[in-house]
């Protein structure tokens, strides 16, 4: 089947409801990690460009136009926008997949689905956001409200572009912020046409401005600035520490931060079907190139199953090998960059080394080398680097234990905690496992479950704050107290 790649592409940015070139006229290349060709020329956005879209968001704030606006028309702005991403898909999914790299099959499927029901989401919860009436003296009452920070800075990565995206914007923006969204430098473009989107659903001038640019750049100057009241992150621990830097070091913004994580997996003997663990244990580790903060990059199996479950799980890998991401066959497509690759690359060349390495492939293809087929590491001391550090590609490793308190303590024993998944058909050992699992989400007999209802987040070095369900909202608000004394 031939795909046809063409679509419109502007890398622009959006400031004040514009289209704009940057404020230097730089530009930079984004290219198509598969084929290694150029995508576009991106405007490279600078410190006086994150100076005018922060201005047109202060601008819009304050003139009540969407932050005083009834918080209804809110809501129904926000499902306009989900329909036109909806109407707009296609093209949308094929931009995600030229730009990043991941497979056409999975930005269609479940990208483009669950931005748009990202966007709808809140546009529904839009009016059902109420206020408190606390118990108070007689002759007093009190309302507690929940009132927008004003202008809020969204840095978002590239392994799950627009959908990252919207799980930042769409809370802020129901709130009745004014936003200032910073796309990841390798992949900027479907985030500019979701602003031009935004616009076309109603979303006033001012209100939602795209900057591109390098992180190094745009990042440190909305950490920054003074006039941010609020930054929501998605990235890396060593980005997370900066941008807190950056805050103390100016205005004491509101920080939410999803950073790293190095996420287990315990599967027990107990359970019921061990061949639909490792099927899940595979899609938990190698999906998105693996390239996912929350996936489980380490295995831990109860001895008595291990042998066998190291089988079904080098089986259930085939499904997830690397191919052309417009190849409806393919299982995953390329990582996001040569450069990324040769990372990956790297800790794999590690795991053979000093561990029993199942896989790993490198492969060329289209003049490209960010292809990388599923890794399987086993026989690796608790104490090694992979064991600990995250890789962020197809990369798992699998440990054999003999106790329930020896995996928990070896699934607890990194810096991070993000998620975790266990399997077990012992109603009281799920209880009792994940609750002493250091982790945001666990997920009992799945891997990786999120939802629109449930919020997602780490402890530890994984981060603060939460994105999705009604508890994301709390990253945008603050709690105002207004006392009236009638008596």
């Amino acid at each position: 089947m031939t795909i046809d790649t063409t679509v419109r592409i502007d890398g622009r940015a959006i400031i004040d409801g514009d289209r704009v070139a940057s404020a230097s006229g730089d530009t930079f290349v984004t290219v198509n990690p598969a084929t290694g060709e150029a995508l576009a020329e991106v405007a490279k956005g600078g410190p006086a460009d994150v100076d005018r879209a922060v201005a047109a968001a202060r601008a819009a704030y304050e003139s009540g136009v969407w932050s005083r606006r009834d918080a209804a028309d809110r809501g129904a702005v926000l499902r306009r926008l989900a329909d036109l991403i909806e109407h707009n898909a296609a093209e949308l999914a094929l931009l995600e997949s030229l730009d990043m790299g991941k497979p056409l099959s999975q930005t269609s499927a479940v990208d483009l689905p669950g931005t748009a029901a990202t966007f709808r989401w809140y546009g529904e919860l839009a009016d059902k956001l109420t206020d408190e009436v606390p118990s108070t003296p007689p002759g007093s009452t009190a309302i507690v409200s929940r009132v927008a920070l004003g202008v809020v800075a969204a840095i978002v990565p590239w392994n799950y572009p627009l959908d990252i995206a919207a799980w930042k914007l769409a809370p802020a923006l129901v709130a009745g912020n004014s936003v200032v969204l910073k796309p990841a430098e390798t992949t900027s473009l479907t985030a500019l046409r979701l602003g031009e989107l935004a616009l076309e659903a109603g979303i006033p001038a001012g209100v939602l401005n795209v900057v591109p640019g390098p992180g190094s750049v745009i990042g440190r100057a909305l950490g920054l600035h003074p006039d941010v009241d609020a930054l929501t992150f998605t990235g890396s621990t060593a980005v997370a520490k900066k941008l807190l830097t950056y805050a103390g070091e100016s205005n004491l913004k509101r920080l939410s931060l999803e950073a790293g994580g190095k996420s287990s997996n315990l599967v027990f003997a107990d359970v019921d079907d061990l061949a639909l663990a490792a099927e899940k244990a595979a899609f938990g580790a190698f999906y998105n190139q693996g390239e996912v903060c929350s996936a489980n990059s380490r295995i831990f199996v109860e001895r008595p199953v291990y042998d066998e479950f190291v089988g079904l799980l080098t089986a259930a890998a085939e499904a997830y090998r690397s191919g052309d991401p417009l190849d409806p066959a393919s299982g995953n497509g390329a990582l996001v960059s040569e450069s990324h690759a040769d990372s990956v690359a790297a800790a794999i060349e590690t795991a053979a080394r000093d561990g029993e390495l199942i896989g790993g492939e490198r492969i060329q293809r289209q003049g490209s080398r960010a292809f990388i087929d599923p890794a399987i590491v086993a026989g690796l001391p608790l104490s090694h680097p992979l064991h600990r550090d995250e890789v962020f590609g197809p990369l798992v490793v699998v440990q054999a234990f003999d106790h329930e308190d020896e995996a928990v303590r070896a699934a607890n024993a990194t810096d991070y905690g993000l998620a975790a998944s266990l399997w077990t058909s012992n109603l009281s050992r799920a209880h009792r496992v994940s609750e002493r699992l250091v982790a945001g989400t666990v997920s009992v007999n799945t891997v990786d479950a999120l939802g629109s209802t449930t919020p997602f987040g780490g402890f530890r070095q994984s981060g603060f704050g939460r994105d999705l369900s009604r508890h994301a909202i709390d990253n945008y608000v603050g709690l105002k107290t207004t006392w009236f004394q009638h008596a």
